[in-house]
């Protein structure tokens, strides 16, 4: 469900829930959508401000984000971060001798095939 602030034609705010973009035109576009305060039809979506939730995302919600949240801390505590070197890193650990170090990279962004 979607709500949005709302104003007529004549000026008055209100609020109303639908549950798409799409449901709250194809309802306006009907004459469905009226003003709560006049009643008048002629209804568009005002500017709002965006939801920003004042909780913390940081604690797990279930056992199982737990777990990825502690595998996550191990591996970073327990790797070099190479950032986009990657490949380059891992050819070089591949060809030192002796054991590798663990080492980890976020993916880069895709590029468009040319």
């Amino acid at each position: 469900m979607i709500r949005y602030a709302l104003r007529c034609d004549q000026g008055h705010d209100f609020d109303g829930w639908f549950r798409s973009s799409d449901g709250f035109e194809a309802m306006r576009d009907a004459g469905q959508v009226g003003c709560a305060v006049c009643g008048a039809t002629k209804v568009d979506r005002a500017l709002m401000a965006p939801a920003i939730s004042d909780k913390a995302l940081t604690a797990p919600r279930n056992p199982a984000e737990a777990a990825l949240q502690a595998l996550r801390r191990k591996i970073e505590t327990s790797s070099d971060y190479v950032g986009l070197s990657f490949a380059e890193e891992a050819r070089a650990m591949h060809e030192a001798p002796g054991p590798p170090a663990p080492s980890m990279a976020r993916p880069a962004p895709r590029m468009p095939a040319s």
